[in-house]
C-alpha cells in the first residue's frame, strides 16, 4: 500500500496531525497497536478531557531547549483548537487557572478528531503494530501486522512511556535512536511522590486528608491542592513539583500558603491563652494533620503556655515545613513522560528530523513536556499542526 503520509500512533498529537495533512490534500494513513484510537484522551480530566489551558506560554514547559516549543505553540494556540471545539459544538468550562473541560464527555473530542479526520479522508487503523520501519530514496517502507506500507512521510507519534496499561511503549524512542537521534532520559512526571521508613510513618494513616498548600523545589512553586496517600503524597501541588524534583532533593511545603504563621500564632495566643494548640491549628488545618503536627514536632499545650517566640518559630515551621520523599509512583501511574527525543535534532517550525528528510517526530515523545493542566495537550496539537502543514 502506498500513501503521501504514515502517522505512527491515534493519540491527540497522531490525529491532529493526520487532520492538519490531510486537509491539504495528503493521503494520510494512521496506525495504532491499540484496539481503539485516544485511549489516553478517553482517560484524561476524570473522563472529560482537559482539552487546553487559556495561559499557555512557553514558559509552562519543561525542556532541555526552553526555547524549541516557542514556535509551534505560537501558530497553533489555545483558541485555534477551541475553534474547533466550538464549531462541533461541544459544550465546555473553564474549571480554574484556565483549564478547559468538557461539559459531558472526552469521548465528544474524540469524535470530535475522529470526524474530522474522515472529513479530511484520512485512514485510521487500529490494532495494527509496526513491526520495522526502512527508509530509501523513495522515502519510508514500514512492515506492519496487516502488511507493507510505503510512505513519502512518517510521522512519529507514539507518545512516552506513562500509563502502559494504555498500551505505552518505548517504541518512539527505538526509532528516533534507528534514525541517529538522540534520546534524552526519561522519567515519570505529574506523578504521586512515595514516602518511605520513618517519613511514611509518620503520615500513612493520614492517607484522604487534603489541604491547600504551596509546594516548593529548588525555585520552582506550585500553589494548589495536596493529597496524603497511603505511599506518600498526590494532589495537583504534588504532581506538579515532581516534575521538577529529583531523588535527594528536599521539598518544601507551605502549609498555610494564604498567611504569615509567625504573626498569626501570637496573635491567636493573646486572643485564646486557654486553647490548645491543635485546637487553633485545627481551624485552618485539617484537625488531623494539627493533631500530628503537634505531636511530632510542636507538642500540645493551652496557648499562654507557649512563649511568643517559641510560637512564632512554629509558624515559621508551618510555613516551611520539610518534607523527604523517597521516589514516585513511577510510570503506572504518571501523566507524562519527561525526556524524550532531543529537540537539537528537530526543526522546531516543522517537528522534521534534521537527519533524515520526511520523518517527524510530535506530542509526547519529544523532550517538550507540559504542567498539569491542559498544557501537554496544547503541545500534542501544537507540534501536530506543524507537522501536518508540511508533512
Amino acid at each position: 500500500m502506498k500513501t503521501d503520509v504514515l502517522i505512527i500512533g491515534a493519540g491527540a498529537a497522531g490525529l491532529m496531525c493526520a487532520i492538519t495533512a490531510g486537509q491539504r490534500g495528503r493521503r494520510v494513513l494512521v496506525l495504532d497497536h491499540a484496539n481503539k484510537p485516544g485511549k489516553k484522551i478517553l482517560m484524561s480530566g476524570g473522563g472529560r478531557c482537559n482539552f487546553t489551558n487559556l495561559g499557555v506560554t512557553p514558559a509552562n514547559y519543561l525542556s532541555a531547549n526552553p526555547h524549541f516549543a516557542k514556535s509551534a505553540l505560537a501558530r497553533y494556540t489555545p483558541a485555534d483548537f477551541i475553534a474547533l471545539v466550538e464549531k462541533h459544538r461541544i459544550a465546555y468550562h473553564e474549571k480554574e487557572l484556565g483549564q478547559l473541560f468538557c461539559d459531558d464527555s472526552s469521548k465528544q473530542i474524540v469524535r470530535m478528531l475522529l470526524d474530522e479526520c474522515a472529513a479530511a479522508g484520512v485512514r485510521v487503523e487500529t490494532g495494527c503494530a509496526v513491526e520495522r520501519v526502512r527508509h530509501g530514496e523513495a522515502g519510508f517502507n514500514v512492515a506492519t501486522a496487516r502488511g507493507e506500507v510505503h510512505a513519502q512521510a512518517l510521522v512519529v507519534a507514539s507518545g512516552g512511556l506513562s500509563i502502559p496499561s494504555m498500551g505505552a511503549t518505548g517504541f518512539g524512542y527505538e526509532l528516533a535512536r534507528q534514525f541517529g537521534h538522540a534520546v534524552l532520559p526519561t522519567r515519570a512526571g505529574l506523578v504521586p511522590l512515595t514516602l518511605s521508613g520513618k517519613h511514611q510513618e509518620r503520615y500513612a494513616d493520614l492517607a484522604g486528608v487534603a489541604l491547600a498548600v504551596e509546594a516548593r523545589c529548588g525555585r520552582q512553586a506550585f500553589r494548589a491542592g495536596l493529597l496524603f496517600t497511603h505511599r506518600g503524597v498526590s494532589g495537583p501541588s504534588i504532581l506538579q513539583i515532581s516534575s521538577y524534583w529529583q531523588p535527594g532533593e528536599e521539598l518544601r511545603l507551605d502549609l498555610l500558603p494564604d498567611r504569615d504563621a509567625a504573626d498569626w500564632l501570637p496573635a491567636q495566643r493573646a486572643a485564646r491563652p486557654a486553647a490548645e494548640l491543635k485546637t487553633v491549628l485545627g481551624d485552618v488545618l485539617p484537625k488531623r494533620l494539627a493533631q500530628r503536627l503537634c505531636e511530632l514536632d510542636f507538642g500540645n499545650r493551652p496557648m499562654r503556655q507557649y512563649r511568643e517566640a517559641e510560637l512564632a518559630a512554629i509558624g515559621t515551621r508551618i510555613n516551611d515545613w520539610p518534607l523527604v520523599a523517597s521516589g514516585t509512583e513511577g510510570y503506572r501511574t504518571a501523566e507524562v513522560t519527561l525526556g524524550g527525543v532531543d529537540t537539537d535534532g528537530l526543526s522546531s517550525s516543522t517537528m522534521q528530523s534534521k537527519l533524515v528528510p520526511g520523518l517527524y517526530f510530535i506530542g509526547e515523545v519529544v523532550d517538550v513536556t507540559g504542567w498539569l493542566g491542559g498544557y501537554n495537550f496544547q503541545w500534542a496539537w501544537a507540534s501536530a499542526h506543524a507537522a501536518g502543514e508540511v508533512a
